[in-house]
């Protein structure tokens, strides 16, 4: 595939995963990404499960270049400054004010990069009474509201990966580029500022526009009820799958793979809006039918029957599914740390041809004489 941001360049001074996912987004597309690090012990993120390459780590910084420097150190703040007077785009996932100390302000950096692309990720912005607060995922999804959309109703309890977190670098990541199309027409650099507040509130606008359209405050059971989405373990302790929306069809298939077409007369089931009233029935129901057979011969039956349905996978399991092979979605590169690196690749696809190629998140500092050395030849020349 081609490279489309292959003549950008982006440094990134983040750690963790807002920044670092920003950056990541990016380099998938081809962009040149140097990550910045502290000398000696690097993203915080390395050290996550001991070591300093952590599979934390390695989710979020593949593609990338490594370079150590010490900005409180004025030659390496200098390095810094060189190289962001080659980059198109700055990012930096520091609480407001920290990234002035460090010496990469945006004022520091549009000195030597006026048209810099300046991408500023906080917790909860620039400015207002929660501005110095810490925050991290769990943090930014329950003041967004959507924490309550996930959590158990009994037995309350964090559950599911660091949505917040990956949701806020895939924001900030578009609003690079849409800055940087402007910036072609243009010439002009911008300032983005972008909270984990302000990004989760958007992707959690369904349940703001039920609120503010039918004064609906929903929870974690309210979209699978209306969507008619339901989870039923199989007799060999795996699940599946079964996502109904409206269409009558998808309701007479389940009844049809499952023989129980008598429920078209249980008043119950019998129309759609009751099915939603009681689909804790309906769940009581099906559970005993679905713990007869095994996964994958429900999943023939319901694939005859065309109810949309998919086994409920874990990670070891996903991909390598026949259709996740067809579409080489696991990508491998040799890797000095792991001997394999094996990871997701992009889900773009450009004329035809999906991004197979994929490096190793870098070691610490792992390009940084290369880096170096590139900066000197340009002052050079």
């Amino acid at each position: 595939m081609v490279k489309l941001l292959k003549d950008i360049r982006v440094v990134e001074l983040g750690t963790y995963i807002t920044g670092p996912a920003a950056g990541m987004h990016l380099a998938d597309l081809g962009a040149d990404v140097i990550k910045v690090e502290r000398p000696g012990t690097g993203d915080p993120f390395r050290a996550f499960k001991g070591g300093l390459y952590s599979p934390h780590y390695q989710t979020y910084n593949r593609n990338k270049r490594s370079i150590a420097l010490d900005t409180k150190d004025p030659a390496d703040l200098a390095v810094l400054h060189d190289l962001v007077s080659t980059a198109d785009v700055f990012i930096q996932n520091f609480r407001p004010g920290v990234a002035e100390k460090l010496g990469a302000g945006e004022e520091d950096l549009r000195k030597v990069r006026p048209d810099i692309i300046y991408c500023a990720i906080s917790g909860f912005g620039t400015s207002g009474p929660s501005r110095d607060r810490p925050a991290y995922d769990t943090v930014a999804q329950a003041a967004s509201g959507y924490l309550r959309l996930l959590t158990p109703p009994t037995n309350p309890r964090v559950i599911g990966p660091a949505i917040a977190d990956a949701v806020t670098g895939q924001y900030a990541a578009m609003a690079c580029l849409a800055a940087l199309l402007e910036r072609g027409k243009t010439g002009k650099g911008r300032r983005i500022d972008i909270s984990m507040l302000e990004a989760m509130c958007h992707f959690n606008l369904d349940s703001f526009t039920h609120y503010f359209s039918v004064n609906e405050i929903m929870g974690p059971l309210s979209r699978p009820v209306v969507s008619q989405s339901y989870t039923f373990e199989c007799s060999d302790g795996k699940w599946v799958a079964i996502h109904m929306s409206s269409p009558t069809k998808f309701w007479e298939g389940l009844l049809a793979a499952t023989g129980q077409e008598h429920l078209k007369d249980d008043p119950r089931f019998a129309e759609r809006l009751e099915r939603i009233k009681h689909q804790d029935d309906l769940i009581a129901h099906f559970t005993p039918i679905f713990k007869a057979k095994p996964r994958d011969a429900w999943c023939d039956l319901l694939l005859k029957h065309e109810v949309p349905h998919a086994p409920a996978y874990d990670s070891n399991e996903a991909l390598e599914d026949p259709q996740a092979q067809h579409l080489n979605i696991k990508v491998e590169a040799p890797s000095s740390e792991l001997g394999t690196f094996t990871t997701v690749r992009p889900p773009y696809t450009f004329d035809g041809t999906p991004e197979l190629q994929v490096s190793p998140p870098p070691v610490l500092d792992e390009h940084g004489d290369e880096i170096r050395a590139e900066l000197a030849r340009r002052k050079a020349s």
